[in-house]
């Protein structure tokens, strides 16, 4: 790889969905073929979260969308821009000049709507023309679509809120996921005899149905799997609270997580949250739910999962 040189993928890439994937092939591709560096450039927040004051919750984190990236793509070169006001007052063509001059832009990869610069007057038409001028390389590539309908961010949002998890990951190309660290909960799984870590969604990115779900946690410092019963609620049997937690019981694990890193990936939404009478019900029911948690793993490993190295016509 020639140092300093880059392919650089362009875009948002909330949740890092089959059509996103097509752009990140297409830049990895095209990295290999010109023996540079591939890259993407991204943004912590949505442009249009600061241009127009949307409230749009997110699919991903940044750490989550990272973690796509370089674990299903291999494409470990992450840039995030703060979209501040230099940033958002900046001429398309400025935008364009900047990849060249200060991030090694030899190639650029967008996808087929996306817009950029100052007030989003940047076009791919115009991308590919500009591009043209520099001498650098321009792909744009063209949507993606799933039983005929093209995937994008707002179909998959929609799917997870309302709990049509198995459908969104297949928008998706892989299990719908939570990066966090463990974090001290109200150890009250523990006198159920199902104990569970807690974790949390960040601020701003969207919290699907509540509900429990069948899902796996990854231990990322033992590198490690477990099938887990994955709550997303607030806790109404036991004195619920305002704040959305994630509870997971992590089946045939023992020992203690705090602090350590987990994904949660998740497969499948299996029932709402219910405030039981008595906590014995709570209790009868997760293992119930455990039950059914080990039968779908033995029955269904894969999760109808579309892998995104093995999907058609990627253009």
């Amino acid at each position: 790889m020639e140092n300093g040189r880059r392919v650089i993928a362009l875009g948002f890439f909330d949740g890092v969905h089959l059509g996103h994937g097509a752009l990140l092939r297409r830049t990895l591709q095209r990295a290999q073929e010109l023996g540079v560096e591939p890259a993407v450039i991204s943004f912590d927040i949505p442009p249009s979260k600061t241009i127009g004051g949307e409230a749009v919750p997110l699919i991903n984190s940044p750490l989550d969308r990272a973690d796509i990236m370089k674990r299903l793509y291999g494409i470990d070169d992450l840039i995030f821009l703060h979209f501040d006001r230099e940033l958002r007052h900046m001429e398309w063509w400025q935008f364009i000049d900047w990849l060249r001059s200060d991030f090694g832009a030899v190639h650029l990869v967008a996808g087929y709507d996306f817009t950029f610069g100052y007030r989003g007057q940047g076009n791919v038409e115009l991308l590919r023309d500009y591009c043209r001028k520099l001498g650098i390389g321009c792909d744009i590539v063209d949507k993606v679509s799933v039983d005929g309908e093209p995937v994008s961010s707002t179909r998959i949002r929609s799917l997870l809120i309302d709990g049509q998890c198995e459908l969104a990951n297949r928008l998706l190309g892989h299990r719908h996921i939570l990066n966090d660290v463990v974090r001290n909960g109200y150890r009250f799984g523990r006198t159920l005899g199902t104990p569970t870590i807690n974790m949390r969604f960040e601020d701003g990115v969207l919290v699907p149905r509540r509900g429990v779900y069948i899902a796996e946690a990854h231990i990322l410092k033992s590198g490690l799997c477990y099938p887990a019963v994955t709550n997303i609620g607030v806790r109404p049997t036991v004195g619920g609270h305002d704040v959305v937690s994630v509870e997971s019981h992590l089946l045939g694990f023992s020992g203690n997580l705090y602090g350590q890193h987990i994904r949660v990936e998740f497969y499948k939404f299996l029932r709402p949250e219910i405030k039981f009478d008595r906590v014995e019900e709570l209790r009868d029911q997760i293992r119930r739910d455990a039950a059914e948690t080990q039968s779908y793993f033995q029955l269904s490993p894969a999760g109808g999962i579309i892998d995104p190295f093995d999907y058609p016509d990627w253009r």
